[in-house]
């Protein structure tokens, strides 16, 4: 056995003693969608400095739980705050809760985050069906041994998010009157903001938005075979010819207004399921 899959199992027996059954959807409560966690019936939390293994949120708006409950349906555990690069954790720190979502039973991801929309039709609290991604992280969760159990040395990334999961999200959002986006996202480290000239060049190699987190999470679940949806909300607008300086009680205040379009849609995606 790998120390990789050591620590999962360990996390994993941890939770079992506490949840039962399979939870086939798993939830990323990023910026802009914590109000969905109202949503859910709760029947267990967990805080993460409770669990073998786990970080442990060190930002503001993310509170650190993992919370297991049922959804419009649907038995789902849910990511109350998540971790990233920044905050100085590894690649393989910031992936593992979704590893033990994996052996939880999780099929399907949703993953949710806050960016910056330098797509000149992007406005402040749009939101955006990931369709693609651009890594420029200088990092990846699967550098390293790879253990063939959790999947393959090479995975595929043809598909980063589901194609079919795309499709259905974009006509719930049709369905609930509510304008969405399908672009790319390109993940940097941070945690400054970008400069002028750096939003140029990420716009120019095609990216649409700009965000901290998101894909190494996705890397780690399309690895272990998962379905996962992305959705951004658009916090800020990086236009360089007219950029402003932006605040961080601005980009939550933003992500407010966004919160309860972005929870109606996740919450219908997940009945439909």
């Amino acid at each position: 056995m790998t120390e990789l899959r050591k620590t999962i199992d360990e996390s994993v027996e941890f939770l079992r003693e506490r949840v039962e059954g399979e939870i086939p959807v798993g939830i990323i409560l990023g910026t802009g969608l914590g109000k969905l966690a109202e949503e859910i019936d709760v029947e267990t939390t967990v805080p993460y400095e409770e669990i073998p293994h786990f970080p442990v949120s060190t930002v503001e708006s993310h509170s650190g739980k993992l919370l297991f409950g049922t959804l419009a349906g649907k038995r789902v555990v849910a990511m109350q705050g998540r971790f990233h690069y920044y905050e100085g954790y590894t690649m393989r720190q910031i992936v593992h809760p979704v590893r033990v979502m994996k052996f939880l039973g999780v099929e399907t991801l949703l993953v949710s985050n806050a960016c910056g929309g330098m797509n000149p039709n992007y406005r402040k609290g749009d939101l955006m069906f990931i369709a693609d991604h651009i890594n420029l992280l200088g990092d990846n969760p699967l550098i390293g041994e790879n253990d063939e159990e959790l999947g393959p040395r090479f995975p595929d990334m043809s598909e980063p998010y589901s194609v079919e999961l795309l499709a259905l999200g974009e006509r719930v959002a049709l369905d609930l009157k509510i304008k969405t986006h399908r672009g790319v996202y390109v993940a940097v480290p941070g945690p400054n903001l970008e400069t002028r000239a750096e939003y140029r060049f990420l716009r120019g190699i095609g990216a649409d938005v700009v965000g901290m987190s998101t894909v190494p999470e996705d890397i780690a679940a399309v690895h272990m075979g998962m379905r996962v949806l992305g959705m951004s909300v658009i916090t800020d607008e990086c236009f360089p010819d007219a950029l402003e300086p932006a605040k961080l009680e601005d980009i939550l205040a933003a992500a407010g207004v966004a919160e309860p379009k972005m929870t109606a849609i996740m919450k219908e995606i997940t009945r439909r399921l």
